[in-house]
C-alpha cells in the first residue's frame, strides 16, 4: 500500500533554510512519518532533534500526533529530547 505524502508545516523550508545557512547540517526527516522527529541537525559536536510546528496556527494545530507523542516517549526514555521549533527566531536560538 502506497504512504500517503507527509504533511510539513508552512514554516517548516524557511526553518531548514535559516538552520543551513547558520552552519547547520541539516537531515530532513519529515517524510519518514511514525511521529519521528522533522529534523536531525548537528553543529559543532552537536546533534538535536527538531519537531517544527507553525507558530503562527492556533495550539489545537501545533498539538503533537499520537505518534508524535509515542515516538517522543521512546526518545525521552533513551535519555534524548525533542525540541519544538516554532519559528525562524526560535530555530536560530539553538
Amino acid at each position: 500500500m502506497a504512504r500517503r505524502r507527509a504533511r510539513v508545516d508552512a514554516n517548516h523550508a524557511a526553518v531548514v533554510a535559516a538552520l543551513r545557512l547558520r552552519g547547520w547540517y541539516v537531515h530532513d526527516c519529515s517524510r519518514l512519518g511514525g511521529g519521528f522527529p522533522d529534523l536531525v541537525v548537528a553543529r559543532r559536536g552537536r546533534i538535536a532533534l527538531i519537531e517544527v510546528k507553525d507558530g503562527t496556527q492556533p495550539p489545537s494545530r501545533q498539538a503533537l500526533t499520537p505518534s508524535e507523542i509515542k515516538a517522543w516517549d521512546a526518545f525521552d526514555a533513551a535519555g534524548v529530547r525533542v525540541l519544538v521549533v516554532r519559528s525562524v527566531d526560535e530555530a536560530l536560538a539553538l
